[in-house]
């Protein structure tokens, strides 16, 4: 009996000393104090716009003279402020060309969207006709290029519709007393979009949502006044950001890391 409790007392001794266990260090799932950690909060996905400043391309170099500007030189002016305006509101920008004068085919414009995966293609030109005010134009069927591409997809189309009428609607707001509204158009309506059987070659190569903006009417001479006009321009992108943000929606905000 005597014997019996001292091998009991002999093995409590030795699991008081034994090391308390340590909690792995690998353990995704704990924290350093052995509670469960809340996941990391993934940063959210970026969101793109293509920005497709007009001219100079295989079609027109865009230089002509009008009433003291022209549609190159609008549309890179634009372009630039309107990149200013959505990257401060969180977006990602990127241009279809990084120089005014720098030629770029329209099919390799909408290549530069669809490497991008952009959320939405937004080409920038100026009108000349016997109107005035603007016009948001997108493809509302397939064309075809000479050298027999064909496109868009119908899911590009619809969803082009949908970001013609929210950019329009920025835009109608934004310029409201400023510059007549003429709505949402297609491309069939432009003389290219019918000699293609109904889109642009931009919009034909597109893989991503696309519209096209006839800004002003530069053969008018009011239109070219304002868009000509620093606060002119800074309004039409302000305006043509709003539409883009109808569409896409806001950028999330990325919430601040801790200090660890």
């Amino acid at each position: 009996m005597k014997f019996l409790c001292a091998l009991i007392l002999v093995l409590l001794g030795l699991q008081l000393c034994a090391p308390v266990a340590q909690v792995p260090q690998g353990n995704a799932k704990t924290g350093a104090a052995g509670e469960s950690a809340a996941p990391k909060t993934p940063h959210p996905a970026r969101t793109v716009i293509c920005i497709d400043p007009g001219h100079p391309s295989e079609v027109a170099s865009g230089r002509g003279m009008q009433n003291g500007t022209n549609e190159t030189r609008v549309a890179w002016e634009v372009a630039l402020r309107l990149k200013e305006a959505l990257e401060s509101g969180g977006y990602e920008v990127v241009l279809t060309k990084s120089a005014e004068d720098e030629l770029v085919k329209n099919r390799d414009r909408a290549f530069v969207a669809n490497r991008a995966r952009a959320a939405l293609m937004v080409r920038l030109h100026c009108d000349a006709s016997i109107e005035s005010g603007f016009a948001v134009y997108y493809p509302d069927r397939r064309g075809q290029t000479k050298d027999g591409a064909t496109g868009p997809s119908q899911s590009v189309i619809e969803e082009s519709r949908r970001a013609a009428e929210a950019v329009r609607a920025g835009m109608a707001e934004g310029l409201a007393g400023a510059l007549k509204d003429n709505g949402v158009r297609t491309d069939y309506q432009t003389k290219v979009g019918r000699e293609q059987g109904g889109a642009l070659t931009g919009s034909i190569h597109s893989e991503v949502p696309v519209v096209t903006v006839e800004m002003v009417v530069l053969s008018d001479r009011d239109d070219a006044e304002f868009i000509k006009a620093e606060a002119g321009q800074r309004r039409m992108a302000a305006a043509i950001a709003d539409g883009i943000t109808r569409f896409v929606g806001p950028v999330p905000a990325r919430a601040p890391r801790k200090h660890e």
